[in-house]
């Protein structure tokens, strides 16, 4: 039998060794949790000019109703073909047609405004997301009578008598493009486009408009003009940078 003295030698030397054993022992590196980084969007800058000469725009006639005449100081022209000093053409639709894949997106929760002043429809061409809300105002102390003409969606055709009169609707279904015009006032007229995305945008006076932070990708790009028909381009976007296309319409 072991003397005691010895016994209370070899417990802390037991101890020890078994702690020095722990020390030496390997730890893994956690896991990683980080998801995969998403590539920053970018965007697509569409300039559309219109080569040739551009048609001239006729005085819209408002003789019919005096409270129209009275809505204006000096002639009011058609919007069909709007270019500038430079041949920029306005009021074209410009959107991606395919590319986008799989990807969903939601509506936007605030409307598109849709106004009737001066006997004009206003803005003149419009987009809008699919079930996104298209408010309709009557801003002219005369009766407007708004009806749309889709082929997909379900039109609508309905009467505001009074200046102030507003009016909700939407969009079920992508449909490029709806024709919306007036009954009272044969004159009127407007387009609207429904995407199931947020990617499009229409010309400005300078002939230029941008799509904002599209994901990285290849897409084709559509340009819808009322008078001119549609073209179309391929374009690639990178990662936090901008792509410029140009559309160029043949005039006469």
């Amino acid at each position: 039998m072991l003397p005691i003295y010895f016994c209370l030698l070899i417990v802390p030397l037991y101890v020890l060794s078994i702690a020095g054993c722990a020390e030496k022992k390997e730890i893994p590196p956690p896991k990683s949790s980080s998801q995969p980084e998403v590539e920053q969007p970018g965007n697509i800058i569409c300039d559309v000019i219109l080569e040739g000469k551009a048609p001239n725009m006729n005085v819209v006639k408002m003789d019919a109703d005096k409270k129209c005449v009275a809505s204006h100081n000096q002639p009011v022209y058609f919007q069909t073909v709007m270019v500038n000093d430079e041949g920029k053409l306005q009021n074209a639709f410009i959107y991606i047609k395919s590319g986008l894949g799989s990807r969903t997106f939601p509506s936007p929760k605030e409307p598109v405004v849709l106004d009737q002043q001066g006997c004009m429809y206003e803005p003149h061409v419009i987009g809008l997301q699919v079930d996104q809300r298209l408010v309709i105002l009557n801003s002219d102390p005369t009766l407007h009578n708004i009806h749309a003409l889709p082929k997909i969606n379900r039109g609508f055709n309905l009467a505001q008598p009074r200046r102030g009169m507003k009016t909700e609707k939407t969009f079920s279904l992508p449909e490029i493009m709806i024709r919306v015009k007036c009954d009272v006032h044969s004159w009127m007229s407007c387009y609207i486009g429904v995407l199931d995305h947020p990617f499009f945008g229409v010309t400005d006076s300078t002939g230029v408009c941008g799509l904002k932070d599209v994901p990285p990708g290849e897409y084709l790009i559509t340009a819808w003009h009322e008078e001119y028909g549609t073209m179309e381009q391929k374009v690639t976007v990178k990662a936090g940078e901008s792509a410029t296309i140009n559309f160029a319409f043949k005039g006469s």
